[in-house]
């Protein structure tokens, strides 16, 4: 069976139900599930929804959206799940599976996309054909402008949920997170502001919201004298953090809590869904979004995740002492000034070119299509200096030729929230003749996402995925082209995950 037989949608089902559609034109269609096939007998362009900006038009009713063909995601610039692989790697194991996700592992490396003059995105289309028949990989990479504009941002009011649990007294915990907040401290500008949170058994505020202009040392104090106590009660620390965050906020400021923690929960709640609903009037009323950090050996990949997703934020995970300090003294001073919020992509594939499609990991990221250009339904939050990239497999009509795809990104401005949007298209003679001629920072999307894709699945699924081993191979090469130290770590976890799953198998 070629990849991805199985998300075939049936045409015969799309026939017998394409008349009763168009008596339902109101309507948009179900959310996307990430699979598509050509639909039959439709008068289709494969274009997405009409220029939001513009009224109906009989132009418009030709162009009508098929949602057959449409793939609509909230924007995600996580990073925790690559990160955790390489250091359970690192200590000689492979990556629960579950843990694995596709889109984490392909933003993870730093990409040449053109950026923006201003807010908002730029849209880049482009892709490569595989060594299997008709298949391709197309990837739709968004990026916001650079961080040179960092002295004209908002000042920041950052409350840290520091976790000072037992299990946080392991080496490359707590002792971590200390270290890197003593130097973000010293690189905060004066006007930014602090509070420090922590929780155990228990939830307490050790520092409210204190200026760093004069205070640097009673910071610094507060940081040094942390230590770990007893169990670990996450929903304490977050609803602790998010009642200081509000009694301590700053108008015209961005607002933020940090939750810095293993996210092994064991006392009090421990489901996220519950932990976000006690906070969810801070989070709706006041915009505080969260920015998880997670640290440890052991750690709660899951609980850290859907909190950063549904609370509006994002989450990364630090192994080391250098990635610390990376993540609090430049990953989080840029997120403080956000470029766009609620930001969606939507991605229609051309009903005439295209036979069917699949989005690459975006699990918990999708949304449904008619909810695009409702900004009622959360996006994600991006900052200045960001790009995202998202993968699709698509398979193409045999002998296909003309327009592939069309992107469309819709975001909503920090500021003032009126709505914005960019697009771009793909054409099917733009695409490279294989993944090995693409330009480089293709190439090592591909890598990243063959290689999240044999973790999660004994036997590939993307199209043209080589076995571990060749990929490792391929990325040593590539790695040695560019003399790019990323990619030389992704190329030692890739040779580490090959030479364990051959010890698995004997």
């Amino acid at each position: 069976m070629k990849p991805y037989e199985r998300y075939r949608t049936r045409k015969l089902l799309l026939a017998l139900t394409a008349a009763g559609g168009l008596l339902l034109t109101a309507c948009s269609g179900g959310g996307d599930s990430g699979e598509g096939s050509k639909a039959a007998d439709r008068d289709t362009s494969g274009l997405p929804a009409p220029a939001w900006s513009q009224g109906t038009s009989e132009q418009d009713d030709d162009r009508r959206e098929d949602p057959d063909h449409l793939s609509t995601f909230a924007l995600d610039v996580d990073t925790a799940s690559y990160d955790y692989a390489r250091r359970t790697l690192a200590d000689g194991r492979l990556p629960d599976p579950s843990t694995v996700r596709p889109e984490e592992f392909v933003n993870s490396f730093r990409q040449d996309y053109e950026r923006p003059d201003g807010d908002g995105f730029s849209v880049t289309v482009d892709g490569a054909r595989t060594a299997d028949e008709d298949w391709s990989l197309v990837r739709v990479g968004l990026a916001t402008r650079t961080t040179e504009r960092t002295g004209e941002r908002p000042p920041a009011a950052l409350t840290f949920v520091i976790d000072v649990s037992g299990s946080m007294a392991e080496p490359g915990r707590l002792d971590l997170a200390q270290e890197s907040l003593s130097v973000m401290t010293d690189r905060l500008r004066d006007d930014d502001s602090v509070a420090i949170v922590t929780f155990s058994d228990e939830a307490e505020t050790v520092l409210p919201m204190t200026r760093l202009d004069g205070n640097r040392d009673e910071i610094h104090d507060v940081i040094s004298e942390l230590h770990t106590r007893d169990s670990t009660n996450l929903g304490a620390g977050v609803e602790t953090g998010y009642e200081t965050a509000v009694e301590g906020l700053r108008e015209g400021a961005t607002n933020r809590v940090v939750l810095v923690s293993d996210a092994l929960a064991n006392t009090g709640d421990t489901d996220a869904d519950t932990i976000l609903e006690r906070i969810s009037g801070e989070r709706r009323e006041h915009g505080i979004t969260l920015f998880g950090v997670g640290v440890g050996s052991d750690y709660g990949d899951a609980l850290m995740e859907r909190l950063a997703d549904k609370g509006d934020g994002h989450t990364v995970y630090v192994s080391g002492t250098a990635e610390a300090r990376k993540v609090f003294c430049e990953e989080l001073p840029r997120n403080i000034d956000l470029t766009a919020r609620d930001a969606k992509a939507q991605v229609a594939f051309d009903p005439e070119t295209v036979e069917e499609f699949r989005l690459v990991g975006y699990d918990n990221r999708r949304v449904a299509d008619e909810d695009f250009r409702d900004d009622r339904v959360d996006g994600g939050e991006v900052g200045p200096g960001h790009t995202v990239t998202a993968l699709y497999a698509v398979r193409t009509e045999p002998g296909a030729e003309g327009h592939l795809a069309t992107a469309t990104v819709r975001w909503l401005d920090p500021g003032t929230r009126d709505p914005h949007e960019e697009t771009g298209d793909l054409e099917t003679g733009a695409l490279d003749d294989s993944v090995r001629s693409a330009n480089r920072s293709f190439q090592v999307t591909a890598t990243a996402a063959y290689f999240a894709d044999a973790l999660r699945h004994d036997d590939p699924l993307l199209p043209g995925a080589p076995r571990l081993g060749e990929l490792a191979e391929r990325a040593d090469d590539l790695a040695d082209r560019t003399q790019d130290t990323e990619i030389h770590r992704l190329a030692e976890a890739i040779d580490t995950a090959s030479r364990l799953k051959r010890t698995d198998r004997e």
